[in-house]
């Protein structure tokens, strides 16, 4: 069986094991207290070009948004998303369970449509009844997108101003975010993306950790008693270390960026192989996710040696699949998925 599932299908990367290994019987603080964690919180600094960033380690990508969120928000205030970001349609409403609308908005290609949310914000504080209705306080991009995709250093500027015009946070979730950074096509660095938002997370989960993401606000703005805020929601462990050490291993000599650079470089072989076999893509992704619009029935022959995932119905007889490459994606797997198709 060939796996292309997703990009957190295996372990971890070996020399975060190895830092595991090396770390496990040093008796340590807990809670991210530890000196292990503060020396990958300063690798994280260095790397973003923010030495006075706070940086937090969670669990995990929905326990991240949904923490960060209902804590940068009031009461009464909602999040504006992609109709197709993992906010609104992959966390089990984890956001509107804290008490916080997702605002849903037009997208094309997974990028929420800028123009329609200026338009929107501008509506809606233009309307006398406002007082009544769901305030906007955040916009929410993934980046890169759902389907793979990139804003642009340009986009994020006009989002930028979007949310400086009115007064909003601006949050990426990051969970592919060493894919994004290594795609050719990406004109945005670690320290640049820093720059233009007020919060955003770094994703280990599926870029080489065993578990665990990194809040980070870059600024040193991270409201008060956030830690306190993480523990409410179930996000803080104990063993904070178990974190704080893969970070600390991830952050090393560029081994994150150096993950992302391989998964991408996998993924360009696979659209190779489709390519040669005269697939037809849903649309042009530049990172570690594929689209590809399969007929029904070479789906599920396909199905019985290749591990991808469903995405969404195409017409009566196509459908649109995933496959995803990841930092242990192998050669040696590309080729023997194009004997297979």
């Amino acid at each position: 069986m060939l796996y292309f599932i997703n990009d957190y299908q295996e372990g971890a990367h070996p020399a975060v094991l190895e830092r595991l290994a090396q770390t496990n019987l040093i008796p340590l603080s807990g809670y991210g207290t530890d000196e292990i964690c503060q020396s990958a919180k300063a690798r994280i600094r260095e790397a973003c070009a923010c030495p006075n960033a706070d940086v937090f380690f969670l669990s995990g990508g929905t326990q991240a948004n949904r923490v960060v969120i209902s804590s940068l928000l009031k009461q009464y205030e909602g999040v504006l998303a992609a109709t197709t970001g993992h906010v609104s349609i992959h966390e089990s409403g984890a956001i509107e369970a804290s008490g916080h609308k997702v605002i849903e908005l037009p997208s094309s290609e997974g990028k929420l449509d800028i123009s329609a949310a200026r338009e929107f914000v501008s509506a809606f504080f233009a309307d006398e009844n406002n007082e009544h209705m769901v305030f906007p306080g955040m916009v929410y991009i993934s980046f890169p997108t759902e389907l793979g995709t990139l804003y642009s250093r340009a986009e994020l500027l006009e989002l930028r101003s979007l949310c400086d015009d009115y007064k909003l946070l601006l949050y990426a979730d990051g969970a592919r975010l060493g894919y994004a950074l290594a795609s050719p096509e990406c004109d945005v660095t670690l320290s640049e993306l820093a720059s233009l938002c007020d919060v955003f997370y770094i994703g280990g989960t599926k870029v080489g950790a065993l578990i665990g993401e990194a809040v980070v606000f870059p600024k040193g703005n991270a409201p008060q008693h956030f830690l306190t805020l993480i523990k409410q929601n179930g996000a803080l462990l104990a063993k904070g270390r178990l974190l704080g050490a893969q970070f600390d291993a991830l952050f090393e000599e560029g081994l994150y960026f150096k993950l992302g650079k391989h998964a991408v470089q996998m993924a360009d072989e696979l659209k190779e192989v489709f390519k040669r076999k005269g697939a037809r893509f849903y649309l042009e992704s530049p990172t570690n996710q594929q689209f590809i619009i399969m007929r029904n029935e070479e789906i599920e022959e396909l199905r019985e040696k290749v591990q991808f995932s469903f995405w969404e119905k195409y017409d009566e007889e196509n459908s649109v699949v995933r496959f995803v490459t990841s930092w242990a994606t192998s050669i040696e797997s590309i080729n023997a998925l194009e004997k297979v198709l």
